[in-house]
């Protein structure tokens, strides 16, 4: 999901879109480093997202005058001073996620989508006091009233791939069996490459085939991708793969693995690097030692596809830098989120949407970022981990349309 991302105002064009792998073994870091990221997609959920209701906060919780309250979270209402770095954020970046948002608007933001729409011309100044102006900003907290939390990174790998095995490329990604709904778990990721059963299902269902096995599997962790794939004619087209199931078979990470058999001493990127080149036959049980298994389907990119990420959980494409996965439960889906974090990979101060969301993003101050795609936002995804604030901006009671 992580190089040289060093001030808020220059993330968004350090992440991209960038027509280049990343170097082979770069992705064995990204395994250990990502797991606490998007590791595990979460199906399309069309559902409209709830807004926060005012309840009463926990016993030994002080209550501030119109705290609001999810299942995780208590939002608590402050002023616009309290955001820092709000005066100076590009909201002109963000605002093409919440286009995106507004194609799947949350009933709480439909009546604002006209004035989002109408606004993505305008100068900052206007965007911002219509923000003002529209919206109040929450704090988001813990039940227990901690507003500090966890921000990680998470990206869209892009691999060379072909559409038939041969000259060095192995590797199958395969769209779901016919019968993925009616065995439950499916087969496990050995027995996928072992069994004749598992293979006699899959026949005919490999979409591309990539180089190496280390590279799909991160594929896997991140739940899609970008193919540039070589046609049988020569020719060359851009395609994504989409998450479109597993085989329902736990998540374990192979580092954890590598440490748990003492075959390196930390997961770090010197040491996984190592391994591999001295032990390429046990790369496979390395492998085998996460039983899950993602299937794909393919979509084309092209045009203006190509200039966003995948669809999240909303059911809209992803903005690099500009959206975050979410616990649901803490915050619904297309809430605009004003982020914070200071850390030694980012230092971030900005208007994100939160447009997504995975099964290991949980808890109230929580968000995976959306890095982009090609190795610079590969890099800055696999290294993010560091503290994080959140605001929510929720519509004004009585705010006219």
């Amino acid at each position: 999901m992580a190089t040289k991302i060093s001030s808020a105002t220059s993330a968004s064009s350090k992440i991209s879109p960038m027509n280049v792998c990343l170097p082979r073994l770069f992705w064995m870091v990204l395994i250990v480093g990502m797991l606490a990221a998007c590791s595990t997609p979460v199906p399309l959920d069309s559902s409209a997202p709830t807004a926060p209701a005012a309840r009463p906060v926990p016993a030994g919780s002080a209550a501030v005058p119109g705290t609001l309250t999810q299942s995780k979270s208590r939002w608590v209402p402050v002023a616009w001073s309290e955001l820092p770095g709000f005066d100076a954020d590009a909201l002109h970046e963000a605002w093409n996620a919440w286009l995106r948002s507004c194609e799947r608007p949350a009933p709480a933001f439909a009546p604002l989508c006209g004035d989002v729409r109408r606004l993505s011309i305008a100068a900052p100044e206007e965007q911002r006091g219509w923000i003002m102006q529209r919206l109040q900003p929450y704090r988001i907290e813990t039940l227990e009233g901690s507003a500090d939390g966890l921000l990680t990174g998470y990206f869209e790998p892009y691999l060379d791939a072909v559409r038939q095995p041969g000259n060095g490329f192995g590797v199958p990604l395969y769209a779901p069996p016919a019968d993925l709904g009616q065995r439950k778990p499916w087969y496990t990721r050995q027995q996928i490459e072992t069994l004749p059963q598992a293979q006699a299902a899959l026949a005919g269902r490999a979409i591309a085939w990539v180089r190496d096995p280390v590279e799909a599997l991160v594929l896997h962790i991140q739940g899609s991708g970008r193919l540039r794939v070589q046609e049988a004619d020569g020719s060359q087209r851009l395609v994504r793969l989409a998450y479109a199931g597993t085989n329902d078979q736990p998540y374990k990470s192979v580092g954890r693995w590598l440490l748990d058999q003492g075959l390196v001493r930390d997961a770090t990127w010197p040491g996984i690097t190592a391994w591999v080149r001295q032990n390429p036959q046990r790369v496979s049980e390395m492998l085998w030692s996460n039983p899950r298994y993602v299937f794909f389907r393919e979509e084309p990119l092209d045009g203006l596809d190509a200039a966003f990420g995948p669809k999240g959980a909303q059911g809209v494409p992803l903005t690099p830098g500009r959206s975050i996965a979410v616990d649901r439960q803490s915050i619904p889906y297309g809430t605009p989120v004003w982020l914070a974090s200071s850390g030694p990979t980012a230092q971030l101060s900005r208007l994100v949407l939160a447009q997504d969301t995975g099964s290991a993003i949980l808890g109230a101050v929580r968000a995976d970022y959306f890095t982009g795609w090609g190795p610079e936002a590969g890099d800055m995804a696999g290294r993010l981990k560091q503290n994080l604030r959140l605001w929510a901006l929720w519509p004004r009671q009585g705010a006219t349309p």
